[in-house]
């Protein structure tokens, strides 16, 4: 029996009454909807509303599975998220050992990373079990922070970034930073981020580094209020590795953190190494949208000028300069 596992952003009325629909038709097709155990007591609390309850009463019948996610079958095919990029990124924590392709249910909040609308659900639903979609690879980073005498302290990933920041809000760090073995720079600042391709929309963006489209194979990295007469965002190809040592005289420790969720505190003296990995998330998209027409949609971009005021006409590989 095929399987889908639903993740749901639980503290929202509109994503726990989509969550059921999706279950129920799903089991409807004959597909195995599956939620997690912590998910399902985290609606079990909300008791007291409808929606929740609603929901509930669906695991009772029988239409929506509850397993611990120690024990996640191998054959879930797919994640549905309901919510919007912080419910995938939360749902990507879970499931990626997994490797399951996720696709994102976005609710009206501006997001890159979900594919589909609530508005749209039926038929969102029924080309997944058609299967009608391509999967999209998304780099992600990886993190390891050692001590001063060189002992690992902490190995962790990240789709959007690892922010290696100041703990004490009225103290700056004192950072080197090094590329491919060899040193760039040093300066005192708030701290420094290193993004993927896909984080260049998040926290990247608004500490003012460039947009990089999601297939460019690159890495970001993007000081944060740098005392420091070169301070510019840089971007490394997939070979690059970046090292961050946190100097011994830095006055208070950096607190590192993953995708704005996971952190851990790094002393003075440490040290911070990242690179992309060679392991991808994948998302299930319906179609290859064109990432500018994704920009211009979430940002709300003004196109009204382009092409004689035809946003839809394309580009002609063909009319290009030879």
């Amino acid at each position: 029996m095929r399987r889908f596992l639903l993740y749901v952003h639980s503290g929202r009325v509109v994503a726990l009454k989509a969550a059921r629909r999706v279950a129920e038709d799903l089991h409807a097709a004959g597909v195995k909807p599956t939620i997690t155990r912590a998910q399902a007591e985290e609606i079990s609390a909300r008791a007291n509303d409808p929606a929740a309850r609603a929901l509930v009463e669906t695991i009772h019948a029988g239409h929506l599975d509850v397993l611990d996610h120690e024990n996640l079958p191998a054959e879930i095919e797919l994640c549905i998220v309901l919510g919007g990029d912080g419910t995938i990124l939360r749902a990507l924590e879970l499931i990626r050992p997994l490797n399951i392709p996720v696709h994102g249910v976005n609710l009206g909040h501006v997001g890159f990373l979900a594919e589909s609308e609530v508005a749209e659900l039926g038929a969102t639903v029924r080309r997944l079990l058609a299967r009608e979609y391509v999967l999209e690879a998304r780099s992600v980073i990886r993190t390891k922070a050692f001590a001063s005498d060189g002992s690992l302290l902490h190995a962790d990933w990240a789709l959007n970034e690892a922010s290696l920041e100041k703990s004490d809000r009225e103290r700056m760090i004192y950072v080197v930073v090094g590329i491919d073995g060899r040193p760039v720079s040093e300066f005192g600042c708030d701290g420094v981020l290193l993004s993927s391709p896909t984080g260049s929309t998040a926290y990247a963006f608004s500490a003012g580094g460039p947009v990089m489209w999601p297939e460019v194979d690159a890495m970001l990295l993007v000081p944060l209020a740098a005392h420091a007469l070169f301070a510019r965002p840089l971007v490394m190809g997939r070979s690059s590795i970046v090292e961050i040592e946190l100097s011994p005289e830095s006055p208070s420790p950096a607190l590192l953190t993953l995708d704005g969720r996971r952190q851990v505190e790094l002393p003075p003296g440490s040290r911070l190494e990242t690179h992309l990995s060679k392991s991808s998330v994948h998302f299930a998209r319906f179609a290859e949208t064109p990432f500018a027409d994704r920009l211009v949609e979430k940002f709300k971009l003004p196109v009204e000028g382009w092409r004689g005021g035809n946003p839809d006409t394309r580009y002609d590989a063909g009319a290009g300069a030879s």
